[in-house]
């Protein structure tokens, strides 16, 4: 509270995004934690909640006759626009936002206050919900090819990655600890996704300390037991997913990627995945195209396509289809990695794991995967989502990306996700949020410091998880079994409007067909509760002869009234009434 300047501001004016003339007067609230503007016009108290670890930027811009406009910009692509009369309240209004939207260390964090009085025992249970251990063993490992290695156990290794590593069972500890310090920041390839059908595995790692001709004989053992682990394949994959100028410029730094001639039984793919800092510019681009006020059709088609935001989802979808492929139809393991090896790493190997397992297309499974392939595997949530005052430049939408990948299979598979996009944008939010303790800190080690203070988000969402659910999903549908087949022409990729524009306001509302079809559903549910009561009153008239039957031979059974019952050959019941006149409605029975 200390950083408050101005706790409220009255007659202050929230301007429409659609129709700039159009605004509502209100008074601006702020707290500890939220800025709240509350309506004073409407006859039904309508209140804007906006969390400050939501918040990206505030801008004050130039004092016009009406007043100071203050510009406010969330990480959830929420923008709102506030008209403060006064100059000097805007500017303290302005300097408590910069400063509450800015923690500077992890216990100003929301997720620190959020429910903070609960009970000890009952948060510690949360974070049970989900067993990485178990989600192994689903996968068949440990087996006789694969071991859980004690090597990383105090985080000695590597402390980006987590205590608990699976790797090749021939691998000794000399090989894995000479091969880690043969790569970026200790992180030796270990084991991701494993296929129990046929061996083949998907294995995660940085990039080697190579440089122009550095090898390192540990290293090259540590990819041979990769190989001999798969004992359908004599060859293995090894996917760099950068540019391939990007990791011919990291030689020079002394790293860099595997050299074909050292390593035996290797196939070397570059795939072209941008660094973060042009996936940062690409969004800024597109945001500036879809937060535009009143934009024309051409400003923004030719905005989009500029940005080149859907090109990189393309590059990232081809990405994990590569891999799925070799996995799936050639049955060869594959070592994915990056620089660092938890950017674009984690966004193909999880995208390869939704392709290749039905189980990451349910609820808990996705949980699963970002559990593992993000948060264990170090994925730097607090620098990538400017979670606490930095280095801006760290900032960059990665897992933003590979939810809009899993939006656009979805999209091209609508019966195969249990999970509707409802779903992916509440795990999108609470990524930013800070309201939960899954993603804070850079790597498990920092996590597990503050975890037991916080709540865990995946209890909240399977707690509440009839929101999430995908009304077409079908567990028997042939999209939902095996392996799925996307494709990724031009054509195929949709602006996802849900997630960039769903605070627009005074617009019509721009429902997708799973919306309208959980909102039929959800009238459904209450209609056939409001029923239920009737149908209990029923009951003692069960019990009166002839109850049951009707005129023309129609029967009420069961919970609903059916009003034509067919026998089990399908042919109509007979009635002694005449047939009805052909091409004539047939008659219903009077009241």
């Amino acid at each position: 509270m200390e950083h408050i300047r101005l706790p409220k501001v009255e007659n202050v004016r929230l301007i429409d995004k659609i129709s700039s003339r159009r605004a509502s007067v209100g008074t601006l609230y702020l707290t500890a934690t939220h800025t709240i503007f509350v309506e004073n016009e409407t006859e039904i108290r309508t209140e804007t909640w906006v969390l400050h670890s939501l918040v990206c930027s505030v801008e004050k811009q130039a004092t016009t006759t009406t007043g100071s406009p203050l510009l406010v910009h969330c990480k959830n692509y929420q923008a709102l626009r506030f008209i403060i009369p006064q100059e000097r309240d805007c500017h303290d209004v302005h300097v408590s936002l910069l400063r509450l939207s800015r923690p500077e260390r992890y216990e100003e964090l929301y997720c620190f206050s959020f429910h903070s009085n609960s009970d000890k025992e009952v948060r510690g249970q949360a974070w049970d919900f989900l067993s990485l251990k178990d989600e192994y063993s689903r996968m068949g490992v440990p087996n006789h090819l694969w071991i859980l290695s004690p090597v990383n156990r105090d985080y000695k290794v590597s402390d980006t990655y987590p205590a608990e590593l699976y790797v090749p069972k021939s691998a000794t500890h000399p090989v894995i600890v000479g091969s880690s310090k043969f790569r970026s920041r200790g992180r030796f390839p270990t084991l991701s996704y494993y296929c129990k059908e046929n061996h083949a595995a998907i294995c995660r790692s940085s990039q080697p300390l190579s440089g122009f001709s550095a090898r390192c004989l540990e290293d090259e053992q540590m990819l041979e037991a990769i190989v001999r682990s798969n004992p359908r394949s004599d060859f293995m994959y090894v996917v760099d997913t950068r540019p391939k100028l990007n990791a011919i410029a990291n030689r020079a730094a002394g790293k860099g990627y595997e050299n074909e001639d050292n390593y035996s039984n290797i196939k070397f793919q570059f795939i072209g995945i941008e660094n973060i800092h042009v996936m940062r510019n690409s969004l800024q681009k597109m945001l500036e195209v879809s937060e535009a006020w009143s934009p024309s059709m051409s400003e923004f088609l030719e905005g989009l396509e500029s940005s080149g935001w859907l090109k990189h989802i393309k590059a990232v979808l081809d990405a994990g289809i590569f891999i799925a492929k070799a996995v799936a139809e050639d049955g060869v393991s594959v070592l994915v990695h990056c620089s660092d090896g938890w950017d674009r790493t984690a966004q193909v190997c999880s995208v390869a794991s939704v392709l290749l397992d039905p189980y990451y297309r349910t609820l808990k499974g996705l949980m699963v995967l970002i559990e593992r392939d993000w948060v264990s595997f170090g994925h730097k949530f607090s620098h990538r989502y400017n979670h606490l005052d930095g280095d801006p430049k760290e900032v960059s939408p990665v897992i933003d990306q590979f939810l809009e990948c899993v939006w656009q299979l979805s999209e091209q598979f609508p019966c195969a996700f249990e999970y509707n996009e409802r779903f992916l944008i509440t795990i999108h939010n609470h990524i930013y949020s800070c309201q939960y303790g899954n993603f804070i800190g850079n790597n498990q080690k920092e996590r597990t410091e503050h975890q037991e203070k916080t709540h865990s988000l995946w209890t909240y969402l399977w707690e509440n998880r009839t929101d999430h659910i995908n009304p077409l999903y079908r567990p028997d549908h042939s999209q939902t079994q095996g392996v799925l087949r996307p494709v990724t022409a031009p054509y195929c990729f949709k602006f996802w409007r849900a997630l960039y524009n769903r605070f627009d306001r005074g617009m019509h509302p721009r429902q997708s067909v799973i919306d309208y079809l959980m909102a039929i559903r959800e009238e459904t549910q209450q209609l056939e509760e409001q029923l239920e009561p009737r149908c209990v009153g029923l009951s003692p008239l069960r019990e009166l002869p002839g109850f049951g039957q009707h005129p023309r031979g129609l029967q009420r059974t069961g919970r609903l009234p059916q009003f034509i019952t067919l026998p089990a050959d399908g042919a109509r019941e007979q009635s002694s009434d005449p047939p009805p006149t052909r091409g004539a409605p047939p008659q219903l029975p009077a009241k």
